[in-house]
């Protein structure tokens, strides 16, 4: 399993959005538990079922102007971009099973 390239500024994140056309931002800091088990569950699920999105971090503590540009404050929260356009917020209590039936529509009228 590919480890998620990390963004650290608002410039390569906005350029990363730009260059592909469906990406999953995932917000987590070091220090959250839930997010550190989450992550590798996010990562598994892209892998099987959407293997075209393409999965990048931020870290809240190190990238506060990615974070608030674009209001994520908590941890975690994933935010889905399809074509460059915010489709999906998720923050602090996200479900596998939820997030995988949220992104299958869009994923199958871009990609299918």
């Amino acid at each position: 399993m590919k480890t998620p390239k990390q963004l650290n500024n608002l410039y390569e994140f906005r350029n990363y959005l730009t260059n592909h056309s469906a990406v999953l931002i995932y917000f987590n800091t070091n220090s959250c538990k839930v997010g550190e088990a989450l992550e590798p569950k996010v990562k598994a699920l892209l892998n099987k079922s959407f293997p075209k999105i393409k999965m990048c971090t931020v870290d809240i503590n190190f990238s506060p102007e990615i974070s608030a540009a674009y209001n994520a404050f908590v941890e975690p929260t994933i935010l889905v971009f399809f074509d460059g356009k915010e489709t999906i917020r998720k923050s602090r209590n996200i479900s596998i099973y939820e997030l995988e039936e949220i992104i299958k529509r869009p994923y199958q009228l871009i990609f299918e």
